[in-house]
């Protein structure tokens, strides 16, 4: 049995690193975050949203200024809101991802990707009003960018094309 809100989805679209989308009608993101973090912002008064999707922290060079970097990536979304028409005092922000898989990074880049993402929120003045960071669990996420809610789902590991 279809919802109310699922009636109203009109796209779907998957991020992969490095990527950033607001939707302007209703949309469900997803994505896989191991290390890397994602970053929604909803707009309580239009009831849009963005996210965006990086795996690095941050740079200062500007020839790698990419949204690779959680610097640039949240920059950039917060930038894209505005222009659409969002204000300060409607937004809302959730952070996702930044385990640890001693397997495939160091300790700190987790970790360091969701302090990039807080560092940029809190100097935009963008209040954050739920994280699920950190820990040994890749998550999957999937937003509905008018509803403004996310669903969570924590796993050992990700199946790649390769095995799928």
């Amino acid at each position: 049995m279809k919802s109310k809100s699922d009636s109203l989805v009109q796209a779907k679209y998957f991020l992969e690193p490095g990527y950033l989308l607001v939707a302007t009608r209703p949309t469900l993101m997803g994505t896989v975050l191991g290390s890397c973090v994602a970053v929604c912002i909803y707009d309580r008064k239009r009831k849009v949203g963005g996210m965006n999707h990086f795996q690095l922290p941050s740079t200062t060079e500007p020839d790698k200024a990419t949204a690779y970097y959680g610097n640039v990536a949240t920059l950039a979304l917060i930038r894209m809101m505005f222009d659409g028409g969002s204000k300060t005092e409607h937004l809302e922000a959730q952070i996702f991802g930044g385990a640890y898989n001693p397997k495939l990074c160091s300790k700190d880049t987790g970790r360091n990707n969701v302090e990039a993402a807080r560092k940029v929120l809190a100097k935009k003045q963008i209040r954050v009003v739920s994280e699920d960071v950190g820990g040994e669990k890749w998550r999957k996420i999937v937003f509905n960018t008018h509803t403004n809610e996310i669903a969570v789902m924590r796993v050992n590991k990700i199946r790649t094309q390769a095995n799928a």
